[in-house]
C-alpha cells in the first residue's frame, strides 16, 4: 500500500477514487469479477475541525464472485479552488462578452465561490483526452442574475497508475451568441458524450417589463456587455445549454430553446437518446418531459407537462402521471420569438379576481406568482416555449411541486429518480390555491422519488407519445425525517437520514444512488450512498459547516478507475489528500 499523505489544501472539487470494479481488481491470469459493492458509512462530524472541513472516513467493501472480499477506504483529492491560477487563467472568474475578466471597483477580478456541476469525460474513448466541464452558479455580493455567470472547460490529465487527476488548463466557455449564461446549476453527461447544463431561476418577464431599468436582467446585461445603457432581454435565459468538446480541446455551446423555458436544475436523457426529463427548481414548479425528433439531437422536439393524479399521501405520496402536450418547436424558431417578443405580446393579464372571472381569464400559480392570465390569439407556441410553466398551468398541468431538484436515470430498472429537497408548500393540501392536485404529508427534510418508465403511452388528448420511456407513475423512494425540535447537535432533521437532498447521481454497476445535501436541517451537509437493492443508506462525505455538497457525478470506469466527482459551495474550507490504493493490490486468494 502506498504511504498515506496529508496535505492541507483548500478543497473545491472532490474526487473519491477507488479502482474500477470492471478490470482493476481482477488478476488478468485469474479473473475474479466483482459480485457486489457495499458502502460502509462514516459517523457525523463531532469536533470543530471536522465540522469545518470536507472529508470522508467512509469505505467500500468489495465482494468478488470467488468469495474474496476487500475493504477500500474512500480517498479524495482537491482539483481546483476558486481564485487559483492555472496556465495563467483564474479559476472561477467572471468574463464579459468580449472574453475579458470582469473586475470590481478596486480593479480586482470578480471570482465565484459557488462551483457546481462537474462533468468529467473522455474525448475519443479510452485513448482520448480528458476534459471536465464545471459551472459557477453565483458570485459573492450579487443576487441571482446580476453578474454574468461562468461555465469552464478544464483540461484534465490522469495518472494511469494511481488514478489521480490534475487540471492542466482552463478556459471559459463562450456564450456570447446567447447573451451569456444565466445561473448555471446542475448538469449531466448525455449518452452521446456532451455536457447538458442548466439555467436556474429564469427571470420573471412580467416583472422585467414593468421596470426594465431596475431589472436584474438589465444589470446582468450591463455587466456582460460592459455597457451601462443597454436593457436586458429576459427571454434569452432559462434554457438547457449543451456543450460539445472537440478532440483539439475547443468547446461549442448552444442553448436549446425548443426544450422550453423554466428554472432548470438539470436534465437527464433516457436510453433512447431522445426522451428527456427535467428538474424544475423553486416553489410551485412543474414536471416536464421532452421527446426529440431525432436521436442525439435536442434542437427540435415536443414538450409535455405532467398532471399529478394522486393515489396516496404518505411517505411523500404517490401518483399516476398524465402528460399534456404543450407543443412542438425547433430551437431556431423559439430563439427568434425570444429575441422579438415581450410578456405583454404573449399574455393579457387581469389585476383582480373579479375582473378576471368575468372576462375569461384563468387563475394560475407558478413560481410563487398568483396571476390571472389569458394567452393572446396566435401566441400559443410562444407561451408554451417561452413561458412553459405559466402555459402548462393554463393547460391543466400540475404546478405545485416544491424545490424539485435533479433527475437521474437507472437504465437497468427503467426508472427515473427525482429529488424534492423540501416537501411542503404547494405539495401540501392548500384549499386557497387555484388547483390542489398534490396533497401529501409534509416532510421539510425532503426526499427522492422514483418514476417508472414504460412504452405505448398516450397523452391527455389521446395521442400516442412517440417514446418508449414515458413516466406513468411516481412514488417515494427514500426520505428524510423532521425532528419535533432541534437536537443537541443543532439538527432539525434526523442526522442518520437524508435532509434537503439536491444533486443525485447513479452508478449502474454499483446499483447505488448518490445523494448530496443542500440545506440547513443538518448541522453539516452530507453526501450519501443508497443501494437500490438493499436499501442501505450510508453517509460518505461531510461538507464544511455552511457549505453544500454539490456537483456530483458517478463514473463507473474511466481507464480502470471509478470516480465520484463532487464539490462544495459555501465558506472557504480545507481538505487533505490521502494516498490511493496501488493498482498492484489484488484480492488475496
Amino acid at each position: 500500500m502506498m504511504k498515506k499523505r496529508k496535505i492541507l489544501i483548500p478543497l473545491f472539487t472532490l474526487a473519491i477514487i477507488f479502482p474500477s470494479a470492471t478490470n482493476v481488481f481482477a488478476d488478468p491470469l485469474k479473473p475474479a469479477p466483482v459480485k457486489s459493492v457495499e458502502f460502509i458509512g462514516m459517523e457525523a462530524p463531532n469536533s470543530v475541525l471536522e465540522k469545518s472541513k470536507m472529508y470522508s472516513e467512509a469505505s467500500v467493501l468489495v465482494t468478488y464472485n470467488d468469495g474474496n472480499q476487500k475493504t477500500i477506504p474512500l480517498e479524495y483529492k482537491s482539483l481546483l479552488q476558486p481564485g487559483d491560477t492555472i496556465n495563467g487563467k483564474i479559476v472561477g472568474a467572471a468574463y464579459d462578452a468580449s472574453g475579458k475578466i470582469i473586475t470590481n471597483a478596486e480593479g480586482q477580478p470578480i471570482i465565484s465561490s459557488a462551483p457546481d456541476s462537474n462533468t468529467l469525460l473522455s474525448v475519443n474513448g479510452k485513448s482520448g483526452k480528458l476534459y471536465m466541464v464545471n459551472h459557477y452558479e453565483s458570485f459573492p455580493g450579487n443576487s441571482i442574475g446580476n453578474m454574468p455567470e461562468a461555465m469552464f472547460l478544464n483540461t484534465v490529465e490522469q495518472n494511469k497508475k494511481t488514478g489521480e487527476l490534475t487540471v492542466t488548463d482552463i478556459s471559459p466557455i463562450d456564450f456570447s451568441s446567447y447573451g451569456g449564461i444565466w445561473t448555471p446549476c446542475a448538469g449531466s453527461l448525455s449518452p452521446w458524450n456532451t455536457h447538458l447544463g442548466s439555467e436556474e431561476y429564469e427571470p420573471d418577464t412580467k416583472a422585467h417589463e414593468a421596470n426594465p431599468e431596475k431589472s436584474s436582467v438589465t444589470q446582468f446585461a450591463r455587466n456582460y456587455y460592459q455597457d451601462d445603457k443597454i436593457l436586458g432581454n429576459p427571454y434569452m435565459y432559462g434554457y438547457v445549454p449543451e456543450v460539445s468538446i472537440n478532440p483539439n480541446g475547443t468547446a461549442k455551446a448552444v442553448k436549446h430553446f425548443s426544450m422550453g423555458r423554466l428554472s432548470f436544475e438539470n436534465v437527464k436523457v433516457a436510453p433512447d437518446n431522445r426522451t428527456v426529463y427535467y428538474g424544475d427548481d423553486g416553489s410551485y414548479t412543474m414536471a416536464f418531459m421532452y421527446v426529440a425528433d431525432k436521436e442525439k439531437d435536442l434542437s427540435a422536439g415536443t414538450l409535455y407537462a405532467a398532471k399529478w393524479i394522486q393515489k396516496n399521501d404518505q411517505n411523500g405520496g404517490s401518483a399516476d402521471l398524465e402528460w399534456i402536450k404543450l407543443g412542438h418547436a425547433t430551437d431556431a424558431e423559439i430563439k427568434n420569438l425570444a429575441e422579438n417578443l415581450t410578456f405583454s405580446d404573449i399574455f393579457e393579464t387581469a389585476e383582480n379576481a373579479e375582473f378576471g372571472e368575468k372576462n375569461g381569464f384563468e387563475r394560475v400559480k407558478t413560481a410563487g406568482r398568483d396571476e390571472w392570465l389569458k394567452v393572446k390569439p396566435g401566441m400559443e407556441k410562444a407561451a408554451a416555449f417561452l413561458e412553459s410553466r405559466r402555459y402548462g398551468a393554463l393547460q391543466g398541468a400540475t404546478s405545485e411541486f416544491n424545490k424539485m431538484e435533479t433527475v437521474e436515470m437507472n437504465v437497468a430498472d427503467n426508472k427515473m429518480y427525482m429529488t424534492m429537497s423540501n416537501i411542503s408548500g404547494g405539495m401540501e393540501a392548500n384549499s386557497n390555491d387555484p388547483v390542489d392536485d398534490i396533497q401529501v404529508s409534509k416532510v421539510k427534510a425532503g426526499g427522492v422519488y422514483e418514476m417508472s418508465l414504460t412504452d405505448s403511452q398516450k397523452d391527455r388528448a389521446g395521442e400516442k407519445i412517440d417514446s418508449d420511456y414515458v413516466a406513468n407513475e411516481m412514488t417515494g423512494l427514500v426520505f428524510g425525517e423532521d425532528l419535533a425540535s432541534k437536537d443537541a447537535a443543532g439538527n432539525t432533521a434526523n442526522p442518520e437520514k437524508i435532509a434537503s437532498p439536491d444533486n443525485i447521481a447513479y452508478s449502474e454497476k454499483m446499483r447505488t444512488l448518490f445523494i448530496a445535501e443542500d440545506g440547513k436541517m443538518h448541522h453539516n451537509n452530507y453526501g450519501w450512498s443508497y443501494n437500490v437493492d438493499t436499501k442501505k443508506l450510508s453517509r460518505i462525505i461531510s461538507a464544511p459547516n455552511g457549505g453544500e455538497v454539490t456537483g456530483i457525478q458517478a463514473i463507473d470506469d474511466l481507464n480502470g478507475f471509478t470516480y465520484l466527482m463532487a464539490g462544495s459551495q459555501g465558506p472557504g474550507n480545507v481538505g487533505y489528500l490521502d494516498g490511493l490504493p496501488s493498482l498492484a493490490d489484488k484480492p488475496k486468494k
